[in-house]
């Protein structure tokens, strides 16, 4: 028995159930179009589908596998960071593999983050960082990207410093807003992170889906590589998210530290799974290329939809999600008025507002997933219309 003690840890009751479990089992009861959840409905390459068949029948993984992920698939992600960026980083104290992005931002957060410190982390924020800086002790920081073009106010994030600042926490391409961090941007919170001695754990899940600008990992600035935990996740790249394979690049001592949080949270996980990542990861850049133009395409052909429905409509540089403000159709509430969207025209969205702090900032703003197919994305456009009939 409890004894009266609280069944949940009470930095962690705030958080409850995931915006993305509630509305993905509404999707599911009103047998609505899904575009809240960000995860295909088509999937990968057939290669690399076949390629953890492959595995799985040759007895690859089927057992644990090594803690810091198979020698494969370390190799195959250092030489992913030299080829497409330059960055040289040692596979086998350089590199750990992980069960997806999640897991790695929850580790990173648990080793390198003690009770008191503070995060910064740019807002709108995907709802993990909050729940795992919280289970790390630590305070969060919001840093407000504001509408409609959701960059960062450089001379806040300067002001928001304080002695107790540990890790300044990036995403770009960001979710859900779609911004992508300029080369000056970056340059400028590089210059900060070594002026005040700070880590940064930087996740970049996105990296290959942008549309407009380039994506360069902040720790290819000078003075970065030893300060920055880098994140990437196969799922968004090869659109095997259930796959759940993910790695850290850092140096050494930082990779040591976040495998010491890892090992007591999986341990290990995706077995035959990495394998076949392995492979994908060694694809030709036609493959890259290929997706990021069709997901693009993508992007268009739903935004174009949304407008037409009245939406105001957020052009995303990158990720597979837009963001759309409400206030067209005289609504404010984001949260009620995607309650209320299955039964109004069956379509599931996801409210920004559970993404801030401040939820103001965000209330009337709502998120949508492209990366679906085509007849899908028309289909939902053709109900949303609706919402002005």
């Amino acid at each position: 028995m409890t004894q009266g003690r609280p069944l949940l840890n009470r930095r962690l009751a705030e958080f409850g159930t995931t915006i993305f479990a509630e509305m993905s089992a509404l999707a599911v009861r009103t047998g609505s179009i899904n575009l809240g959840q960000g995860f295909p409905d088509t999937d990968g390459p057939e290669e690399i589908r076949e390629a953890a068949v492959r595995a799985l029948r040759d007895g690859k993984g089927n057992q644990y596998p090594p803690g810091p992920g198979i020698p494969e698939l370390r190799s195959a992600i250092s030489e992913h960071q030299q080829r497409f960026y330059g960055l040289p980083f040692d596979p086998d104290t350089e590199v750990l593999v992980t069960a997806g992005a999640t897991e790695a931002i929850a580790a990173a957060m648990l080793a390198l983050l003690e009770p008191g410190d503070e995060v910064i982390a740019f807002e709108p924020f995907y709802d993990s960082y909050a729940a795992c800086i919280a289970m790390a002790g630590a305070t969060r920081v919001p840093l407000t990207l504001r509408a409609p073009s959701f960059r960062p106010d450089l001379d806040e994030l300067r002001a928001k410093i304080t002695p107790r600042t540990r890790i300044l926490l990036l995403n770009t391409p960001h979710n859900p807003t779609g911004m992508v961090l300029t080369a000056e941007e970056q340059t400028a919170i590089a210059t900060l992170a070594v002026e005040h001695d700070l880590l940064v754990v930087t996740d970049e899940v996105y990296e290959h889906l942008v549309y407009e600008g380039t994506h360069r990992p902040i720790a290819a600035l000078p003075g970065m590589r030893e300060r920055t935990v880098t994140i990437g996740s196969s799922g968004k790249t090869f659109s095997f998210t259930g796959w759940k394979v993910g790695w850290v690049t850092a140096n050494g001592p930082l990779v040591s530290a976040v495998r010491a949080a890892k090992q007591y949270l999986t341990y290990v996980s995706a077995g035959p799974f990495q394998y076949a990542i392995a492979e994908a990861l060694r694809l030709p850049d036609s493959y890259f290329d290929n997706f990021r133009t069709e997901l693009r395409r993508k992007r268009d052909l739903l935004g174009d939809g949304l407008r037409a429905a009245g939406f105001e409509v957020y052009q995303p540089q990158g990720t597979y999600f837009i963001t759309t403000d409400i206030t067209p159709f005289g609504e404010k509430d984001a949260y009620a008025f995607c309650r209320a969207l299955p039964e109004r025209c069956g379509v599931v969205a996801i409210p920004n507002s559970v993404f801030y702090d401040a939820p103001d900032a965000g209330r009337s703003q709502v998120r949508f997933a492209f990366c679906k197919k085509d007849d899908v994305l028309d289909e939902a456009s053709s109900r949303l219309r609706r919402l002005t009939s």
